[in-house]
């Protein structure tokens, strides 16, 4: 039978767990309850992990993380407790999905665990903070972890609550039957489930969607799966990851924009580490510069005031893009060369001379064709010996371009 692991902090939120818990049984799945709480004793329901538990797991005792002096050193202690004993029920087979209520605590304890639990392990968080207006990273991460607004505050039973909770009863309920039923080994990774099938991954926005369009059934026509991350600051995280774990043959780079984002700013930041995992594990890579030339904010309304003297574009209602200065650009130019030149497996590079972004053709709000040809001079002239370095006479979104970059990425996987 299907095991769904409840996660809450049972003070606070017990007899709401319980009722998600009852939920969940009714549906058919059998259950075990853990308590992530740490000041008072559980409510209206008995956990199969106490506190004690979990602050043992941890390393440390519930008495000591209730000294610890702030709450935040208390969670921060607790959090590895709840991480710990849920990763070992995913490695004895205990388990087959997970479900937390919280507030803000109680969902990032839960988190701490979700976090860290495979790619298709059913995972879900139901709480009042995922409502959209504070950021998800704190509770998803590069994981797959489902979010679902509580929209009252969990504290209490109403018609409202039990309608919230019966659909996420429902919903991992029949995540986790699904997840028993494929017989999945305790760590399923996608390359296990590729069998022998190679895969290439990629980086791509709205901004170069039309060639990633394009090379994709090129690829596949190769018997070769093709993954393509949203290079938002989250999607290339999630890929280097994966690189790291040896789930792909080889690399198309094509959207750079986390690059220019850890540069200059804004909601895509790839971080230091990005374009790390390829180059030291000798994956073959295709590199496109692309997107160097804009960072990105939300509403125009919501552009911090350093910036609103710079070409902005209007990309939707919630997006706007904000264009690197010069020296951003040559910055972000140098963050590529480096990375490339510590590769240790095949390399090339393709550049677009006919612009490497939307806005960069003539007239648009970013047309820059003097500084494109300074950083790519840069890219030129100090790459190491070894890495391919090729230029085409055309747009990055053009087919010409797109056809170009298929055929490099073809003679790298040779």
């Amino acid at each position: 039978m299907a095991t769904v692991l409840l996660i809450g902090t049972l003070d606070t939120k017990g007899p709401e767990t319980a009722y998600l818990r009852d939920s969940v049984r009714r549906l058919g799945c059998d259950t075990l309850v853990l308590d992530s709480g740490i000041l008072g004793e559980a409510v209206g329901i008995q956990a199969d992990f106490t506190r004690e538990e979990v602050a043992i797991a941890a390393g440390t005792t519930i008495d000591a993380l209730r000294n610890a002096g702030t709450r935040g050193k208390a969670v921060e202690g607790m959090l590895k407790g709840v991480r710990k004993l849920t990763l070992d029920l995913l490695a004895e087979g205990k388990i087959h999905g997970a479900v937390a209520l919280g507030g803000a605590e109680g969902s990032v304890l839960a988190a701490a665990a979700m976090k860290d639990l495979p790619i298709g392990f059913p995972k879900l968080i139901v709480s009042p903070i995922a409502s959209g207006q504070r950021k998800f990273a704190p509770f998803v991460g590069t994981r797959d972890v489902m979010v679902m607004h509580s929209i009252v505050d969990i504290l209490g039973l109403n018609p409202i609550s039990k309608t919230v909770f019966d659909s996420a009863a429902a919903a991992v309920a029949g995540m986790a039957k699904e997840y028993e039923a494929k017989n999945l080994t305790p760590s399923p990774s996608p390359q296990a489930e590729r069998g022998n099938k190679k895969a290439v991954a990629a980086t791509m926005l709205g901004n170069t969607t039309k060639p990633l369009m394009r090379v994709r059934p090129c690829v596949e026509a190769m018997d070769m799966d093709f993954v393509i991350f949203h290079a938002n600051g989250v999607g290339g995280v999630a890929m280097e990851e994966l690189i790291e774990q040896g789930q792909f043959t080889a690399v198309l780079d094509y959207t750079l924009s986390e690059v220019a984002g850890q540069i200059a700013g804004g909601f895509h930041v790839g971080g230091s580490g990005r374009m790390d995992a390829a180059a030291q594990a000798g994956v073959p890579q295709v590199i496109v510069p692309g997107c160097l030339d804009f960072i990105v904010f939300g509403a125009k309304h919501e552009v911090p005031e350093q910036f609103k003297d710079r070409p902005t574009y209007y990309h939707n209602p919630e997006f706007t893009l904000v264009r690197t200065t010069p020296e951003e650009q040559i910055k972000a130019t140098q963050f590529v060369l480096d990375k490339l030149n510590r590769s240790t497996g095949k390399v090339t590079v393709v550049v677009p001379l006919g612009g490497a972004s939307v806005m960069d053709i003539e007239g648009g709000a970013f047309y820059m064709p003097e500084l494109n040809r300074q950083c790519w001079d840069i890219l030129k002239n100090g790459l190491k010996a070894g890495i391919r370095y090729r230029e085409v006479d055309a747009h990055i979104n053009s087919d010409v371009f797109a056809d170009a970059v298929f055929e490099e990425l073809k003679q790298i996987l040779i």
